[in-house]
């Protein structure tokens, strides 16, 4: 196989691009839209020497430890345990909510009943969707419940997805379960780290390749041609052995069953002469007007002691509109937005040298320890595909 393209340079297209290259020994063209590699992994050393993560903030958490072994290849990585603050009714509470959080919103005295509650009921799991909390049948439990999801959840979706709370997936509304004890950690994962040189530099070490090529401020659907009546795919009117696809699937289809929607983010970062401006790195405003999130990324670097004051970003939600600044960063998932990805799905399955993921492609709200993982299944897949149909002298069809 000679002409190979892979569409995106976050973690999806860097990863299955450098096994493409390193293990298959193939070379590769990976075609970038932005400016930069990483997707919104991109961090960069601002004016004042601090490492801010300019997608808003990352962290690789995750059960298994290969993802953080696989990544160690890339980068010297450091623990970083994520912690967070939700700002209710003017006074920071512990997110994830958990047991403190309870006495912090309800007072100590009626916290003893309802904690003694939540032990017995939920003897054994270790965190519980407020929805799980909202629909229980022990009145004190389900006020509690509707409390959290009043003050914290209903506000802070309404800003983020702009569609009614009850029209999202499931999977988007169990994101951030109640923890059942006093955990502190924002995600239950065993193994919590950051590359000790920032997430860029990591990307520049994995897309370090003799047979990956890279091609930036370039948009790939400027090149790519479907020719659906013999399905197949030519890049600048040459026929592609094999195509990765991590952008959004309704674009390289060309709308044909609609828009799938996106949320992204426009976030305004302002510079304090001071060491430290909050209370923890990263706090949530569910009843805030506009914003959803503060992140503090001095306290996100492995070393700042030559950082000057403190840069807060902040996070406004809005929608993505195809062709303008902004990029897609999460898919407004619900039961209709689903059917609409599957037809493309469907769509995508005509051609055989066609292989997508990510979380634009998949339209799915992926961590990044799935995302890397998904890749892996993804590039043993296409694998297989290679050596069905040879490595070189183009492919079998």
């Amino acid at each position: 196989m000679k002409n190979i393209v892979v569409v995106g340079t976050g973690f999806s297209g860097a990863v299955i691009a450098r096994k493409i290259a390193e293990e298959l020994d193939l070379p590769v063209k990976v075609i970038e839209k932005r400016r930069h590699i990483a997707g919104n992994m991109y961090d960069e050393m601002d004016e004042n020497g601090i490492l801010v993560q300019k997608y808003g903030p990352h962290v690789i958490v995750t059960n298994r430890w290969l993802v953080i072994e696989y990544l160690m290849q890339y980068s010297e990585m450091f623990k970083h345990i994520v912690k967070e603050l939700s700002f209710i009714d003017g006074k920071y509470v512990r997110l994830p909510f958990n047991f403190e959080t309870v006495q912090q919103l309800v007072g100590e005295r009626h916290a003893e009943n309802l904690i003694a509650k939540f032990r017995k009921e939920y003897c054994g799991r270790d965190r519980v969707p407020v929805l799980e909390l909202v629909n229980n049948p022990d009145p004190d439990i389900s006020a509690y419940g509707n409390l959290l999801f009043e003050k914290a959840y209903r506000p802070y979706c309404a800003k983020q997805w702009d569609v009614p709370v009850d029209s999202l997936d499931k999977s988007i509304m169990d994101r951030v379960p109640m923890a059942m004890s006093y955990d502190e950690r924002y995600m239950n994962k065993d193994f919590q780290f950051l590359p000790k040189y920032g997430f860029t530099a990591l990307f520049n070490n994995m897309l370090n390749h003799p047979n990956i090529s890279i091609s930036l401020n370039d948009d790939a659907l400027n090149h790519i041609t479907l020719d659906s009546d013999n399905n197949k795919i030519f890049f600048d009117g040459e026929e592609l052995d094999l195509l990765v696809y991590t952008g959004a699937l309704d674009e390289l289809f060309n709308m044909k069953y609609g828009e799938l929607p996106y949320r992204s983010l426009n976030i305004q970062y302002e510079w304090f002469d001071k060491e430290q401006v909050y209370p923890e790195k990263i706090i949530s405003f569910p009843q805030a007007d506009g914003y959803t999130r503060k992140t503090e990324y001095k306290f996100m670097m492995y070393d700042n002691s030559k950082a000057k004051g403190s840069v807060i970003a902040t996070e406004y939600p809005t929608a993505y509109v195809k062709g303008e600044e902004l990029a897609p960063f999460y898919p407004v998932i619900t039961d209709d937005t689903k059917k609409r990805h599957n037809m493309y799905c469907e769509e995508a399955k005509r051609y055989k040298n066609l292989f997508y993921c990510g979380r634009l492609a998949d339209f799915r709200y992926y961590n990044m320890d799935d995302c890397i993982l998904h890749a892996f299944e993804v590039f043993e897949e296409i694998k297989n595909y290679i050596n069905k149909n040879g490595k070189t002298g183009g492919v079998e069809r």
